[in-house]
């Protein structure tokens, strides 16, 4: 404990990026984190530095980078001294270190707010009714980055904020895992499963993550009886990734994923209501090109515009009609992805010709003063 207190402080009084960098180093070499974290730490650093100094804001300099850069190192390394085991459901922790601060700090500073946009403020208002009048919302989503936590909040906090902060994110196991992420995933409401994606890559932890998987949706049935709950789930299972020509698009949604939230849905006590959303966010903290079993992977960051909308719920009378029932979860998921993407293209185009004001109206920037 002497010297694990001792640790914590010296770093906590590093402040230039040499000095950072080298007590990292040192850590490493005296087994206080695993071998290799130094050497992401450094390529998350000068990432970082460069995406922050690009943006040209006398806020976003070498102080921020170095300052944002210490509380990361210090959140990682407390991690090995006292590991955190996330429980099927995971409340955000505010205190007594505010780790949801902690990860809109970084994420906020990779954003360009001049050249991002809101989708439809008053469908997130009618959201906020629901969750206010003690129903359930359940958002269906494209993701694209680790920061997606970080971006929806982002882009709702001065609109909706307790849609910001009271928002519960069905997390993969990965994020709850990985050494530099599990920090951000702490100040996340999250409901913890294991991907399909991810199941078998260690095949004597099936059985345990099965189980697990089983926790977890027991608990969010209970907690959508209870009403008043909003959950943000990716029904691809993963994060989108560009095509051989570098062109982004949302990554098909699974079929069996859409299926269990039309049920938990139907089954809840309480009116739920599913929304289908469209993220753009890759840019700021694009994923590897392929998907990698190993944890630990290369974060790349950029400053970067970044972008949200929520569409119109799917009319499941009209969308079914002459549709045999063996084909509705089908039919349902089709139509769900269609709009997602077609709607990402929207927000596409608005990063892309940097529309700003002259956005339609449908599409705000409310979280500029």
């Amino acid at each position: 404990p002497a010297r694990n207190a001792a640790m914590m402080g010296v770093l906590r009084a590093a402040r230039t990026e040499g000095q950072m960098k080298g007590l990292v180093n040192l850590m490493c070499s005296v087994g206080a984190i695993p071998p290799g974290l130094d050497g992401a730490f450094e390529g998350l650093y000068d990432n970082y530095k460069a995406a922050l100094t690009s943006s040209g804001l006398d806020t976003r300099g070498e102080a921020e980078v170095a300052q944002t850069m210490n509380a990361i190192a210090g959140r990682v390394l407390q991690e090995f001294l006292d590991p955190y085991t996330f429980p099927s459901y995971h409340e955000r922790i505010l205190e007594p270190y505010d780790y949801y601060a902690f990860g809109q700090r970084y994420t906020k500073n990779l954003i360009d707010f001049s050249n991002s946009y809101l989708g439809h403020p008053e469908r997130w208002a009618e959201i906020a009714g629901r969750i206010a009048d003690g129903e359930n919302v359940i958002l269906l989503a494209n993701h694209q980055s680790e920061a997606d936590p970080g971006v929806f909040a982002s882009m709702l906090e001065a609109l909706q904020p307790r849609l910001a902060q009271d928002v519960v994110y069905v997390a993969g196991d990965r994020v709850v895992s990985d050494a530099i992420c599990k920090p951000f995933s702490m100040g996340r409401n999250l409901f913890c499963i294991h991907s399909k994606k991810h199941m078998d890559d260690i095949p004597e932890e099936k059985a345990a993550k099965q189980k697990q998987n089983r926790q977890t949706l027991s608990t969010m049935s209970k907690m959508l009886n209870k009403g008043g709950l909003l959950i943000w789930i990716a029904p691809s299972g993963g994060r989108d990734r560009p095509d051989a020509e570098g062109h982004w698009a949302p990554a098909a949604f699974d079929p069996a994923a859409v299926e269990l939230m039309r049920k938990l849905a139907a089954k809840s006590k309480p009116t739920t209501t599913l929304y289908p959303m469209a993220m753009w966010s890759h840019a700021i903290m694009p994923p590897p090109p392929t998907l990698e079993k190993a944890l630990g992977e290369e974060r790349l960051t950029a400053f970067s515009g970044v972008a949200m909308s929520v569409l119109e719920p799917l009319v499941e009378a009209e969308l079914f009609q002459g549709v045999e029932e063996a084909d509705q979860g089908d039919m349902y998921t089709q139509t769900l992805f269609s709009v997602v993407s077609n709607e990402f293209r929207v927000l596409d185009e608005l990063i892309e010709s940097r529309a700003g004001a002259s956005a339609p109206a449908e599409y705000v920037q409310s979280f500029i003063a």
